[in-house]
């Protein structure tokens, strides 16, 4: 299932199909086949909404809808958690909802990160059910249509327990191609360093839906920009403004800040410790490739990887896969290499990587920041937000 997927990815992100194997470009036929099942199934499925046959529903506070328009790698997760923070810091306690992908590994990460905070996490794929019952748990505040003043409102919520736990905002994870619940704010994220390889539908291509649907969006941000040569963001710009001129385009990165040991989540190790060592990057994520650059800036001796599918579940045959490239690369370079993963990873199945003894393994963590570009900057970002719940 592996070897497929990756098949899949290549085929996905080639745009000339000549350039194949001859075994993958055997599955290309049925791939342009089920992706034209797939607009089909889309085009049908976005008319019934239009036409009021499935409902979209209101929810009675602001909702902010983060999503992409290809699978994995956009950086959804840690701006849904950026967006969490600023709508806490601005004294409204959020509701994020989320699918929950394989074992739920976002939601943990999301949960570990704003431990402490007034935010509330909802797993479950029927978001608009799950967020009116988690309203009716909690309670709500719409900040939109309240009387006081911001001042007053934040010292009422410091002040009273009761409040701090009555929802002021939902936060869609993944919500570009979910209609069931209307947004007010929709901000679609894209993966700089991969784009929309081939332009085609699933599964075919990237694309869960054309990309006439930037025309839906209330802000692009360009994730992975610090990566990525500053001519290739100036083409992304322009792509991008074909769609809708006036739209607030982002800058993004993801920056680290330090390692801890996947066997003691407590531990702290500098940026800097590894530099100069053996490394190998281990990853069941969207964006490979921006994990192992980032590393590389770090000041790694020697960057090695081994890529898994996103939101993979790591078995005993990986964790032995994974023990041979260590012997390999140690035998190299005379040296032991260290095993970096990322927080998706470790939030995954953080027991079964202890199984890597005697080899050392981190976990390297990082948060989204956004990169100013033009008007567009963290406090104009908190802007759009700031009019999205009325503020």
């Amino acid at each position: 299932m592996e070897t497929l997927r990756k098949a899949v990815n290549e085929i996905a992100y080639t745009q000339d199909h000549v350039k194949l194997s001859p075994l993958k470009r055997s599955l290309v036929p049925v791939l342009s086949i089920a992706s034209t099942l797939y607009r089909l199934a889309f085009s049908l499925r976005r008319c019934l909404y239009r036409l009021g046959v499935f409902r979209e529903h209101r929810l009675p506070v602001p909702v902010i809808s983060v999503g992409n328009l290809t699978w994995g790698g956009n950086g959804k997760t840690p701006m849904v958690e950026f967006v969490a923070l600023c709508l806490a810091d601005s004294g409204i306690s959020p509701l994020i909802l989320t699918r929950g992908y394989a074992g739920g590994d976002e939601a943990k990460m999301l949960q570990r990160h704003l431990l402490g905070r007034p935010v509330k996490i909802a797993i479950g794929a029927n978001r608009a059910a799950i967020a009116s019952s988690f309203l009716r748990k909690y309670g709500y505040v719409d900040p939109r249509s309240s009387t006081c003043s911001y001042r007053v409102c934040v010292d009422q919520r410091v002040q009273s327990h009761l409040n701090l736990e009555k929802i002021g905002a939902a936060i869609l994870d993944d919500g570009m191609q979910h209609w069931s619940l209307r947004s007010d704010l929709r901000i679609v994220m894209v993966n700089g360093l991969m784009l929309w390889g081939n332009c085609q539908l699933l599964p075919l291509g990237p694309l869960r839906e054309p990309l006439n649907a930037l025309g839906r969006a209330d802000a692009v941000v360009i994730h992975h920009a610090d990566l990525i040569p500053e001519q290739s963001l100036n083409d992304i710009e322009l792509t991008v403004r074909e769609f809708k001129e006036a739209l607030p385009i982002f800058f993004t990165r993801m920056a680290p800040s330090h390692f801890f040991e996947v066997g003691n989540i407590h531990s702290r190790k500098p940026l800097t410790a590894f530099s100069g060592t053996v490394v190998l990057c281990v990853s069941g994520i969207g964006s490979a490739n921006a994990f192992v650059k980032g590393m590389k800036k770090l000041g790694a001796f020697y960057v090695d990887q081994l890529e898994f599918s996103d939101h993979h579940i790591f078995q005993l045959k990986d964790i032995e896969m994974i023990k041979g490239r260590l012997r390999e690369l140690e035998k190299r370079f005379g040296a032991k290499p260290v095993v970096i993963v990322t927080e998706k990873d470790y939030d995954r199945d953080p027991v079964i990587l202890k199984q890597l003894d005697p080899y050392e393994v981190m976990t390297l963590c990082s948060s989204l920041q956004i990169i100013p570009h033009k008007e567009c900057t963290e406090d104009s970002f908190k802007k759009l937000l700031n009019r999205a719940t009325g503020r």
